[in-house]
């Protein structure tokens, strides 16, 4: 199986702008197609994230990213789940708020592996920011997202918020991305309000050229920080 090496890619996280989740795309059969197209244009992490598979089947697409991930230079990030992150070697996990805690993940991951923490509130972004194993974090939703479903969305004032308590250009602060309902028709809201990194799901996995939205996505992310 081939993997991505283990490794500590904090550099990579801090550089990197744009972040996707994506499903298998079982149902079109084109994730190979789909993974050289998005991280050729933009994308710099990708994280599967399908609920209900089977950790083999699991392992099989970590398998197909990893290796798109590979040629292209980008991140592979593997959600929730510490063993899985482990058998398939992946640089990053990623955890929700009723995950396991980053003490217990990093005995299950090892040190090389950068954890990533989801936060919805502001006792949230300042637990992330206390915890010293926490190497970025997600803030959101700024807006409801049909990925999860009946989560109220803070909203912006959250990004606000964190970008006041971990200034996107202070290299003593984690990194984090803003996260949820963000498009080409809002993310222009999304950096008006602080963020500098953003994570996207619809916005380019449903676009009719998803290389396209891609582009465009990280061309507005990546000018806002030119800007400053």
């Amino acid at each position: 199986m081939a993997i991505v090496e283990s490794g500590a890619p904090r550099a990579e996280i801090r550089d990197a702008r744009l972040y996707l989740c994506t499903d298998g795309r079982q149902s079109r059969g084109d994730l190979p197609e789909f993974l050289d197209a998005v991280l050729s244009h933009g994308v710099d992490v990708v994280q599967l994230r399908e609920k209900g598979l089977e950790a083999g089947r699991e392992l099989a697409l970590l398998e197909q990213i990893a290796d798109a991930c590979a040629r292209h230079g980008k991140l592979l990030a593997v959600n929730d789940r510490a063993d899985v992150a482990f058998a398939a070697g992946a640089p990053v996990l990623h955890l929700g708020q009723d995950d396991l805690p980053t003490p217990v993940a990093r005995r299950i991951v090892g040190p090389g592996v950068l954890l990533g923490r989801s936060t919805h509130s502001e006792q949230q972004v300042d637990a992330a920011l206390a915890d010293p194993l926490t190497g970025y974090f997600c803030v959101g939703p700024c807006w409801p997202t049909p990925t999860k479903p009946g989560r109220p969305a803070p909203g912006l004032g959250l990004v606000q918020y964190a970008a006041k308590a971990a200034a996107p250009d202070d290299p003593s602060a984690p990194p984090w991305f803003a996260i949820g309902g963000i498009d080409l028709g809002t993310v222009d809201q999304v950096l008006a309000a602080g963020a500098r990194r953003v994570v996207v799901v619809r916005a380019i996995t449903e676009a009719p050229d998803p290389a396209a939205a891609a582009a465009e996505l990280a061309a507005r992310v990546r000018s806002a920080g030119r800007a400053e």
